[in-house]
């Protein structure tokens, strides 16, 4: 038998200070512990510079301050729940598994309100030249973007067939679906030229092509590869050919 873990005696904080030690010892453990925390952390504090960069309005910056508080604390109770079921159930038990999952429902929840927050606060600051940028772009119609579609089809097939992995619609280099996904994002956010648009078509490309990825078919690289192709050969293939508005 195992040799049994020796357990660090734990002292109950006697006064404030020692609670309050406790605590902050707690907002280390979890950013030392949860990848999560530190990514949140890192957000959190490049979205602040930029406040400051900006120069936000008092109210803006007290609820943007709120909403990224709410995220942290959401994390930090996702953190002590998962703590506390591992100490009680050390088994891949179904209740022990809700739990964590409701506790990381917490979690994107809180992430769903900063997302809504961030986008309300400095929406008006990226409209303007998000929008110049894109109509600094030349204008196309239909026909080259689709000319720009089958030009990325092609690519993948001709990649494909030189790397000699996978199938036209099952893996290899690189993932098909990712490049036309981001080929017609491509197209979609420079005929429009709306910012709203462009953001969904993102979103859009995104959950395509992370589909390919939880479903075990490209790895991250060809994801990626595929992307740039799709994003980049549209590109090109508009500014080439479009005519000037």
């Amino acid at each position: 038998m195992g040799k049994p873990k020796e357990s660090k005696e734990v002292v109950k904080p006697g006064n404030w200070l020692e609670s309050l030690n406790c605590a902050i010892e707690g907002v280390i453990y979890a950013f030392k512990t949860q990848r999560h925390v530190k990514y949140h952390y890192i957000i959190a504090a490049a979205a602040l510079f930029l406040s400051l960069f900006l120069r936000l309005p008092l109210v803006e910056f007290v609820l943007f301050s709120i909403s990224i508080v709410v995220l942290l604390f959401a994390e930090m109770i996702n953190t002590a729940i998962e703590e506390t079921v591992n100490l009680i159930e050390d088994r891949h038990h179904i209740i022990a598994k809700n739990a964590k999952d409701v506790a990381a429902g917490a979690v994107l929840i809180a992430s769903f309100g900063v997302a809504i927050m961030l986008y309300m606060i400095f929406s008006k600051y990226l409209y303007g030249p998000l929008e110049a940028g894109l109509r600094e772009v030349k204008m196309f119609s239909g026909h080259i973007a689709v000319v720009a579609l089958l030009l990325v089809l092609i690519s993948v097939v001709v990649l494909k067939a030189t790397v000699g992995k996978g199938t036209p619609l099952h893996g290899g280099m690189p993932s098909g679906h990712s490049a036309v996904a981001f080929s017609l994002c491509t197209s979609i956010s420079l005929i429009t030229l709306n910012p709203i648009v462009t953001i969904l078509a993102v979103i859009m490309a995104a959950m395509v092509s992370h589909s390919r990825l939880i479903g075990n078919i490209h790895t991250k690289t060809e994801i990626f590869l595929g992307a740039v192709l799709g994003s980049g050969l549209t590109l090109l293939v508009f500014k080439l050919f479009a005519v000037i508005k």
